[in-house]
């Protein structure tokens, strides 16, 4: 696995930061995806003075424009002619309902639409390269989540939480989605709740929800255990137990029903495709 290529989304902190740290060390060639240009940098220096060989590459996308995702996977394309492992980690929690570069509510273009557009753009190159893996991070807080596709980017309702949460249960979805249609590919679809994390994701939460995640912070696991669950999905010997399926620790976990339900899961889909124009 030394030649395998490994990308990483938001590896410029937290989860990604350990997770693009973890993969290197494991003789992966590690590209670093991020958004700002100074802090992923910072942190490919972070990981190459720790990592040793094979150095990790760094490219740059803001997920709140679709075509800054397109232009990602372009470059990534070009420079590479094998893709073995995507993880599907950058995500935010907005403090005010903002909109995306593509008029669509800022959370879930940038923790849904994104990456299934991502993912979709780099599917032919990583079918090639099977046995592959695509691993989402996932979370917890999609329990209790509502979900209409129709309306997922215009919620007539909306708070940071149940806009993150609603997410969140998309990234589930998704993946049950995606494993569906790879049956047979050697490509194998799976995601995860990482624990509750001490990054930076709640720093501006806002209000009421990001004064306690302050509060809370000094008290939660540190980011480098809680890329654990992603380093072990992309590195087990045998991923197949967990196709589709969502993961916490190493073991398959049960999320909320709604991530369960089939026709939401296809639903959510075809609405996604036709947002971002596959």
């Amino acid at each position: 696995m030394t030649d395998a290529v490994a990308i990483v989304t938001g590896a410029s902190s937290g989860i990604g930061l350990y997770t693009a740290l973890g993969l290197a060390r494991a003789g992966r060639r590690v590209v670093m995806v991020g958004r700002n240009r100074e802090r992923t940098e910072g942190a490919w220096r972070f990981v190459a003075e720790r990592a040793g060989v094979p150095p990790p590459e760094i490219a740059l996308a803001d997920f709140a424009s679709l075509a800054a995702v397109r232009g990602l996977a372009e470059t990534l394309l070009s420079a590479h002619q094998r893709i073995d492992l995507l993880v599907n980690n950058a995500g935010l929690i907005s403090p005010q309902r903002r909109n995306s570069a593509d008029g669509f509510e800022l959370t879930i273009a940038v923790n849904h639409l994104a990456p299934f557009l991502l993912t979709n753009l780099l599917l032919g190159r990583i079918r090639e390269s099977a046995p592959a893996r695509i691993v989402t991070v996932a979370s917890q807080a999609h329990k209790g989540a509502r979900l209409d596709p129709a309306t997922m980017v215009r919620p007539r309702e909306w708070t940071p939480l149940s806009a993150y949460g609603r997410s969140k249960l998309c990234n589930i979805l998704f993946t049950r989605a995606l494993m569906r249609r790879l049956g047979g590919s050697g490509v194998v679809a799976s995601c995860l709740h990482p624990g509750v994390i001490a990054t930076r994701i709640g720093d501006t939460a806002g209000g009421l929800a990001g004064l306690g995640w302050r509060l809370a912070k000094p008290f939660l696991t540190r980011p480098e255990a809680g890329a654990a669950t992603s380093l072990f999905l992309a590195t087990v010997a045998d991923p197949a137990p967990f196709a589709g399926a969502y993961v916490i620790g190493r073991a398959v976990a049960e999320p909320d029903f709604a991530a369960r339900d089939e026709a939401l899961a296809e639903a959510l889909w075809q609405e996604s495709a036709r947002l971002v124009r596959l």
